[in-house]
C-alpha cells in the first residue's frame, strides 16, 4: 500500500531547495511526497558563533526529534551538518550525488587585499575551519562572525566595511545566489562531506529506506564516508578545524585531510592514496596516522578547551 512520505526540512531557502530536489526525486520514481518545515536551535539563534554553541547536530537535532516522533518519514541535511555518530534510531538512507565541494570567496570592490604579506583585510566567516586556514595564509587579516541563512549572509556582507566573506560554493549555486564578484578558494580544504546532500530515516522503516536506494549516489556515499571517518576519528565536529576531501580517480580514491589550531599558526597535513577496495578504511586510518604525525597535540588543546 503507497502512503506519502513527510519529508523534514528546515525553513531557509538552501534547506527547502534541498528537500524539494529530495521529493521531485521520489515523484519521479512514483512515490506520493510532501514537505515538512521544522525549525532548528542554529535557524533561531543567529549572533552566538556556531563553535560556542556545542555545535555539533545544531541544525540537525530538531529534525531528528521530529522523525523519532514519526512527525516525518525521512529527513534531509547539509551533510556536512549531520554528526558522524548518528541518533539511536537513525539510519542513512541516501546520499545524492555530490555538488561542489569548494569554498567560495565573495569579494566586496577587489582582490588587491590578497596582495602581499603586509596587506589588511576583514573576512567574515562562522566557520572555524575556515577562520584557521584563512588565518594560516593570511596570518595579518581579522575574522569577523557572520551567522544566518545565505541570504541573509550575503545582505550582511553588502551593509558591512567587511572586505570578503566566505561560502560554500554549492549552497550559493544551488539557489543562484553566487555573485559575479566571487572566486573559488582552491587551496582551501572543504569541510568533510561539504556540497553532499543526506537522506535520514528511521531504522525500522523500511518502505521510506527503499524508496531512496534509486538516487543514493554510491562514489559519494564512499568519498564522505572516508572523509567523515577521518573526522571522527581525530574526535572532530563542527567546531573543530578540521578539513578532509576523498576523490575517486579511475579506480583509485585520492584523500586530503588537515587539522588547524584555531588561529592558523598549528597545521598537520595528510595526503595518501588508496584503491577502491581498500578505502573502506582510508578516512579511519588517515585520522589515526595524522594523530602521530602531531594532531593529537592539537585534539587535546580543543578537548582541554572543553573542559
Amino acid at each position: 500500500m503507497q502512503r506519502t512520505i513527510r519529508i523534514g526540512t528546515r525553513e531557509s531557502q538552501l534547506a527547502v531547495w534541498q528537500a524539494s530536489l529530495v521529493k521531485e526525486l521520489l515523484e519521479k520514481n512514483s512515490f506520493a511526497a510532501e514537505l515538512v518545515y521544522i525549525k532548528s536551535e542554529g535557524d533561531i539563534d543567529l549572533k552566538t558563533p556556531l563553535y560556542e554553541m556545542g555545535v555539533q547536530g545544531i541544525f540537525t537535532k530538531s529534525l531528528d526529534i521530529a522523525l523519532l516522533q514519526e512527525k516525518i518519514d525521512i529527513a534531509v541535511h547539509s551533510m556536512k551538518d549531520v554528526p558522524t555518530q548518528p541518533a539511536r534510531g537513525i539510519r542513512q538512507t541516501a546520499v545524492l550525488k555530490r555538488a561542489s565541494f569548494k569554498d567560495l570567496l565573495v569579494y566586496k570592490q577587489d582582490l588587491s587585499f590578497l596582495d602581499g604579506s603586509e596587506s589588511q583585510a576583514i573576512i567574515a566567516t562562522s566557520s572555524i575551519r575556515r577562520k584557521a586556514q584563512w588565518l594560516h595564509r593570511y596570518p595579518q587579516h581579522r575574522i569577523e562572525n557572520l551567522r544566518g541563512n545565505v541570504n541573509t549572509r550575503l545582505k550582511k556582507l553588502e551593509e558591512s566595511i567587511w572586505n570578503g566573506a566566505i561560502f560554500a560554493a554549492a549552497g550559493l549555486e544551488r539557489i543562484d545566489l553566487r555573485p559575479e564578484n566571487s572566486i573559488e578558494l582552491d587551496w582551501m580544504l572543504p569541510a568533510p562531506a561539504q556540497g553532499a546532500i543526506i537522506v535520514v530515516c528511521r531504522d525500522e522503516d523500511v518502505y521510506s529506506f527503499d524508496a531512496c536506494q534509486p538516487f543514493n549516489d554510491k562514489d559519494t556515499a564512499l568519498c564522505t564516508k572516508i572523509e567523515r571517518d577521518f573526522l571522527r576519528a581525530l574526535y572532530g565536529g563542527c567546531s573543530t578545524p578540521i578539513s578532509a576531501l576523498a576523490v575517486i580517480d579511475d579506480n583509485q580514491v585520492r584523500f586530503k585531510g588537515n587539522i588547524l589550531s584555531p588561529d592558523g599558526k598549528q597545521i598537520v597535513e595528510i595526503e595518501k592514496t588508496f584503491s577502491r577496495e581498500d578505502a573502506s578504511n582510508a578516512g579511519k586510518k588517515s585520522g589515526e596516522e595524522i594523530l602521530e604525525m602531531g594532531g593529537k597535540e592539537i585534539t587535546r588543546s580543543f578537548q582541554d578547551a572543553a573542559t
